[in-house]
C-alpha cells in the first residue's frame, strides 16, 4: 500500500482530481453569491427623460438632438425607486468645444448613485451645428376661395405687420420658400373682415421649416366685393311708330353698364340689348327707359337710361298736329292747353 502512494504518478493523478474537486466547489460557491446579489437588483426604464444640451445658443443652432432619451437603471431596490421618483438627476450633451460642422457626440448623465447601473437609449447622437441667422421676410396672406359666397370676390388682402423676423440656422434660413398667413373664415362670406393667424414658414415642397418666427401670429384683413363686370350697350328698335311718325334717330348718352353677379354667368354677357319701343314716341325728346336685369345677374348700374329719340312727321301728320295746336289756342279748350304742357320727357318700362 505505502509502495502504491509511493509511486509519483499515483500522486499527480491524485492531485489533479482535488484540483478540479475544488475548482467545481469555488464556482458554485461564487455562482450562488451572485444570484442572491441578482435577486436584490430591481430594473426599471425611466421614458422621456429632457435631454438637455450644452452650446453657444446665441450664435449657433443644433439640430439632430432628441428632445428626450429613455434611461434604463439597475440596482437596490429602494435606491432605483427613489432615483425614478425624484428625478435629481440630468442626462445631457455637452457641445461646448465643438466647431460648426457635423458631429457624432456620447449623450452624458450625472446625479445618479454609483451604485447604480445606467444605461441611455440611444447612447449616442449625430448633430449639426450651425451658425444661427435672423432674416426678415414678407408675409403673404392666405385664404379657401371657396369660403366666399356665390357672386362675391376679393378685392385686396392686407397684413399687419407685414413682414416677420425669422430666427434659425443657416441652412434653413436658405431654403424658405413661402411665409404665409392663412384665414380660415365661415363660409358665405359676403362682407370685409380682419382676423389673427398663425405665420406657417414653407420650403420649395411646402414643408414646414423648424425655426423661430417674431411675432408668431399677424391679423389679415380681407375685402371683400360683389363681383362685377362692366358690359356695353347697345339699343335695339322694337314695335312700329305711330302713322305718320318717321323715326330718324335713337342714342343715349350711356355707353355701358356695370352688372353684378356670379362670375360664372356675368362672364358670359358680352352686352346688354336694351329693346327701345317706338310704338309711343310721336314727337323727338328724351325718354326714360328701365333697364331688364339679365337672367342670374343681382344688380345692375345705372337701373335706367334715357334715349333721344329724333323724329319727323309725315305733311298729314303734320296737318293734323297744326289743326291741333290751332285748337289749343282757343281758350274754352282746357283740354287741349293741357295738351300743350305736356312734358317732352316720357317713360317708358322694358
Amino acid at each position: 500500500m505505502d509502495k502504491f502512494f509511493d509511486n509519483i504518478w499515483v500522486l499527480r493523478a491524485t492531485a489533479f482530481i482535488l484540483a478540479i474537486l475544488l475548482f467545481f466547489y469555488v464556482k458554485a460557491e461564487l455562482t450562488d453569491k451572485n444570484e442572491t446579489t441578482t435577486s436584490n437588483n430591481q430594473v426599471d426604464i425611466i421614458t422621456d427623460v429632457p435631454l438637455e444640451a450644452y452650446y453657444d445658443s446665441e450664435n449657433f443652432i443644433v439640430t439632430g438632438l432628441p428632445e428626450t432619451v429613455d434611461v434604463t437603471i439597475e440596482g437596490p431596490m429602494q435606491l432605483v425607486l427613489q432615483t425614478k421618483f425624484k428625478k435629481d438627476f440630468k442626462v445631457f450633451v455637452d457641445l461646448r468645444n465643438l466647431l460648426i460642422g457635423e458631429h457624432r457626440v456620447t449623450i452624458q448623465h450625472e446625479n445618479f448613485s454609483d451604485k447604480l447601473k445606467v444605461t441611455i437609449n440611444p447612447e449616442v447622437v449625430d448633430v449639426v451645428i450651425e451658425e444661427k441667422v435672423s432674416q426678415e421676410f414678407k408675409v403673404e396672406p392666405e385664404i379657401n376661395s371657396r369660403s366666399l359666397a356665390d357672386g362675391y370676390i376679393i378685392r385686396s388682402m392686407s397684413v399687419e405687420p407685414s413682414k416677420v423676423t425669422i430666427t434659425g440656422a443657416k441652412s434653413v434660413i436658405e431654403s424658405i420658400s413661402n411665409v404665409k398667413a392663412t384665414v380660415s373664415p365661415p363660409k358665405e362670406i359676403k362682407e370685409s373682415f380682419t382676423q389673427e393667424a398663425n405665420v406657417r414658414v414653407l420650403d420649395g415642397n411646402l414643408n414646414r421649416l423648424d425655426v423661430s418666427v417674431e411675432p408668431q401670429t399677424v391679423k389679415v384683413t380681407v375685402e371683400v366685393e360683389e363681383y362685377s363686370r362692366r358690359v356695353p350697350l347697345t339699343l335695339k328698335q322694337t314695335g312700329a311708330p305711330p302713322q305718320g311718325v318717321v323715326i330718324h334717330q335713337l342714342e343715349t348718352d350711356t355707353k355701358s353698364v356695370v352688372l353684378y353677379g356670379p362670375k360664372s354667368i356675368i362672364d358670359l354677357l358680352k352686352s346688354l340689348v336694351v329693346e327701345f319701343d317706338v310704338s309711343q314716341v310721336n314727337r323727338s325728346g328724351n325718354f326714360e327707359v328701365n333697364l331688364k336685369l339679365p337672367k342670374g345677374a343681382t344688380r345692375i348700374n345705372p337701373d335706367k337710361i334715357v334715349v333721344r329719340a329724333n323724329v319727323s312727321m309725315t305733311p298729314t301728320q303734320s296737318t293734323e298736329t297744326a289743326v291741333d295746336e290751332t285748337t289749343s289756342e282757343n281758350p274754352n279748350n282746357a283740354d287741349g292747353a293741357n295738351d300743350v304742357n305736356e312734358d317732352e320727357n316720357h317713360k317708358i318700362n322694358q
